[in-house]
């Protein structure tokens, strides 16, 4: 038990820990990991490309930054591997999507949508 106190007592007080901008920055942040996840439902021609670009190169500078700051922010490197991450996945939809309207013949659809002319 005695240990198990110590170790709680070093992560409470530690450069990075929950008493420093460290630690609660990178908390907050998963709300961006969050909002990137529930806009999967969203369809892809609903997407904004400069956020969602702006979002994947902020994952990956930061991702870079929690590596070489002093303490090292274990926390913040992978909510921004996240950021990152989901933010790759946003853009590889919207080139899916967009692929798919500039291999699609635009008659096809027309002819799959139209009704038969009805006879009076």
């Amino acid at each position: 038990m005695a240990a198990a106190a110590g170790v709680w007592s070093r992560f409470i007080n530690s450069a990075a820990g929950p008493k420093t901008i460290f630690f609660w920055a990178p908390a907050f942040k998963w709300a961006l990991v969050i909002a990137q996840i529930s806009d999967l439902k969203r369809p892809a021609n609903k997407l904004s490309v400069k956020q969602t670009s702006a979002l994947t190169a902020t994952g990956i500078i930061w991702s870079r930054y929690a590596t070489v700051i002093d303490p090292i922010n274990p926390l913040l490197f992978l909510v921004n591997t996240f950021v990152a991450l989901t933010g790759g996945y946003q853009l590889l939809r919207i080139y899916r999507y967009r692929q798919s309207l500039q291999t699609t013949p635009p008659d096809s659809n027309v002819a799959a949508n139209s009704e038969p002319a009805s006879k009076p």
